[in-house]
């Protein structure tokens, strides 16, 4: 697996990460068996970069078992979420995750997003006392903006930022570039937006009430058909490079030179195993030509409902 430089003072780690939100129940309950079958198949492949999130449901407990005699070869990072930034709960959420994750420090800590009304100042500050703790290693962002990053780099060392960066939705190029110019190293999120680049949805497909891709607009109605339309033709593309679209998708970002690393979905090993090769596609720049000429001028929103 092809290793990148997180950042201009981080590891190198692989260029894909293993995104652990669906092991956590995120996408429909996963038997925790499966699960850690999944995480140990991922390692195999050279996926030894692993994403969390203290919201992520059961995925922490989930790889404290899973990476029991494997914590040495993984490069491990979670997230502080929800909108309560205070020392008291940064520390007990760090100190939850220790726990959950069965170890004592975290190589990547992350803020999942901004949050106004606690000075990011003030947070920056807590993280880097964690920091010197040894608690962590790294600090990271997650969904900021261009001037939410640039504030907060004031106040702080930041190793990585997490963007939501896709073939279909590639809206955060302006933020890409910032971290690039800045030393900040790309994780890209929702690199198959929710399983839309993986080639298995069709619309009319009805989701499970404890999945959560039953609240975004890109998987109902026209928007869905749209989509559907253009994916089918890259899939097409895709197949006839010997290859299907969840690669494409993975490579397309990966073929950006300022992203360090896509994070990846998987949830069984069958996946693993799809997924994997993508690290070794590199495309052109006719083959990028060709996948933008098939995308046209589609730029649909990315909306979820809140109920």
């Amino acid at each position: 697996m092809e290793l990148r430089q997180l950042g201009q003072d981080g590891p190198m780690v692989p260029v894909i990460c293993f995104g652990a939100w669906p092991i956590g129940g995120g996408m429909g309950r996963v038997d925790t068996k499966q699960a850690i079958s999944t995480v140990h198949a991922a390692i195999s492949e050279g996926i030894t970069f692993i994403d969390t999130a203290e919201l992520y449901n059961e995925s922490e407990s989930i790889l404290g078992k899973a990476l029991k005699g494997y914590r040495e070869k993984i490069f491990l990072a979670t997230k502080v979420s929800g909108d309560d930034h205070s020392e008291s709960h940064i520390r007990s959420a760090v100190d939850n995750s220790l726990k959950a994750l069965n170890t004592d420090y975290l190589d990547l800590y992350q803020l999942h997003g901004p949050q106004p009304k606690w000075p990011i100042d003030a947070t920056m500050s807590i993280l880097t006392k964690l920091k010197d703790e040894g608690k962590i290693k790294y600090i990271g962002i997650s969904n900021f903006s261009t001037n939410e990053t640039r504030e907060a780099v004031e106040y702080g060392n930041i190793t990585s930022s997490q963007p939501r960066y896709n073939l279909i939705f590639p809206n955060e190029q302006d933020v890409i570039n910032f971290c690039g110019n800045n030393g900040i190293g790309i994780i890209a999120h929702s690199v198959l937006a929710k399983g839309l680049l993986g080639g298995k949805y069709k619309p009319g497909h009805q989701f499970a009430k404890d999945d959560e891709r039953r609240l975004f607009n890109f998987f109902r109605g026209d928007l869905f058909v749209q989509i559907t339309n253009v994916t089918n033709t890259l899939n097409q593309w895709a197949k006839d490079q010997g290859r299907d679209i969840a690669q494409l998708a993975i490579a397309w970002v990966l073929a950006n030179s300022q992203v360090t690393s896509a994070i990846v979905g998987m949830k069984t090993p069958h996946q693993v195993i799809q997924i994997a090769p993508a690290a070794q596609w590199n495309l052109s720049k006719s083959d990028l030509k060709e996948i933008q000429h098939i995308i046209g001028d589609l730029q649909p929103k990315w909306e979820k409902d809140t109920t």
